[in-house]
């Protein structure tokens, strides 16, 4: 699914014309990772959470060459699904 695609079904459901409708999305998601990129998480009921982590260096290996190196620390982005999202995903 696509953010056009979730424009349209804005559109279908609620009837918002199709550039409002792509306007909130867009705005939604900027305003998504606005938020996410100060370190802040996003929780929303029913769905889930999306929180920022920190990962610790650590060494790697090339695997073309076998050579070693270091994997310096950086932030993820993970998702934690609620539970009622789990189930009614697990139902489907």
């Amino acid at each position: 699914m696509t953010k056009a695609d979730l424009a349209d079904r804005l559109y279908e459901k609620i009837g918002l014309p199709k550039k409002e409708a792509t306007a909130i999305v867009e705005t939604l998601f900027d305003s998504m990772k606005n938020i996410l990129s100060e370190g802040e998480s996003i929780k929303i009921t029913g769905f889930g959470t999306f929180l920022v982590r920190k990962k610790g260096s650590r060494k790697g290996r090339n695997p073309k060459t076998g050579t070693e190196l270091e994997i310096e620390q950086r932030k993820v982005v993970t998702f934690k699904p609620s539970l009622q999202f789990k189930a009614l995903v697990e139902k489907v």
